[in-house]
């Protein structure tokens, strides 16, 4: 169904065992969200902040200690679920010695792919992604960009509806990196529904419909990208072929002005980068609390003056 949503996240909390300590370490505290089908949604944040937790545990690869994760309206930790994910986790490892194609050909077997619908898939995948030069060459040979383009192809392969991509530009070129960005819009306009994890707030501005902002495990702010980065207490006015006249009397002038066309009228955008940081800042100043006034510290004095005091006392 539509309206199903292709992940739902309830109250998540995942705690840790610190060997240093004897209270639990909080990796993720009571986390929501929700993702619907076709939508990119980006997860940001520093490092450390819970973002690779939170999709371990709607992977199913960790058991939350609270709350609950489903995809497509199956729990995460049913096996059953999994078989709607693709994914490309921040570092992929891949058999050196293989070459690209057989790489992709290992793991279109292990989804059960055979025959003509696996080398199908194997020539289209490696179009979507432009390795179809380098189909021969050893996975050893290959740049980070590269590694990261055959890595989303074999998070492609069985056709899932939902990829999950951890930090999927870390370390690749300004060039690899556009070509990855370009690969997420491409599934957008194919319907699959993007979970993307990143700290790289540029890039998730350009492709996400919906961000998240997750700080020391609290999802702190949350929502639409193009609402979350309106300045709500300002408006502007953009016009083309306008003369001063018009724009001082704004709209009422501008529709009965000559040559003058409105193009829009909305909040001006902040950047999702100054966004980040104010809402970090507010998360740092309320976990640290009041702080308490420091003593004064005694004036401090040189050798010379203590020298000069003496003189004076004799």
């Amino acid at each position: 169904m539509e309206d199903t949503p292709a992940v739902q996240i309830n109250h998540l909390v995942k705690e840790f065992t610190s060997p240093f300590r004897k209270s639990k370490v909080k990796a993720v505290d009571d986390v929501s969200l929700t993702i619907m089908p076709g939508e990119v949604y980006g997860l940001i944040g520093p490092n450390g902040s819970g973002k690779s937790t939170t999709m371990k545990a709607l992977l199913g690869l960790l058991a939350p200690s609270a709350g609950s994760c489903y995809v497509f309206g199956q729990n995460s930790m049913r096996t059953d679920s999994r078989q709607e994910i693709g994914f490309l986790p921040e570092n992929p490892y891949f058999y050196k010695h293989l070459s690209g194609e057989e790489t992709l050909k290992f793991y279109a077997r292990l989804c059960g792919l055979r025959g003509k619908m696996l080398h199908k898939r194997i020539d289209e995948m490696l179009e979507l992604v432009s390795l179809e030069d380098a189909r021969k060459r050893r996975i050893g040979g290959y740049s980070k960009g590269m590694l990261q383009r055959v890595g989303l192809a074999q998070a492609l392969i069985h056709e899932p509806r939902l990829v999950i991509l951890d930090e999927p530009t870390a370390g690749v070129d300004p060039v690899g990196s556009r070509q990855i960005r370009d690969l997420i819009v491409n599934l957008k306009e194919r319907g699959v529904t993007v979970f993307l994890c990143s700290h790289l707030l540029e890039q998730v501005q350009e492709v996400c419909d919906h961000v998240g902002i997750i700080f020391k495990g609290k999802l702190v702010k949350e929502g639409r990208l193009e609402d979350l980065i309106a300045i709500e207490d300002q408006t502007e006015v953009v016009v083309k072929n306008a003369s001063p006249r018009a724009l001082a009397r704004i709209r009422a002038v501008i529709s009965d002005s000559e040559n003058a066309e409105f193009v829009r009228m909305g909040k001006p955008r902040t950047t999702l980068e100054r966004l980040f940081l104010e809402e970090a800042k507010i998360s740092d100043q309320e976990d640290a609390g009041p702080t308490e006034p420091e003593p004064d510290e005694p004036e401090a004095v040189t050798t010379s003056e203590k020298a000069e005091k003496g003189e004076q006392d004799a």
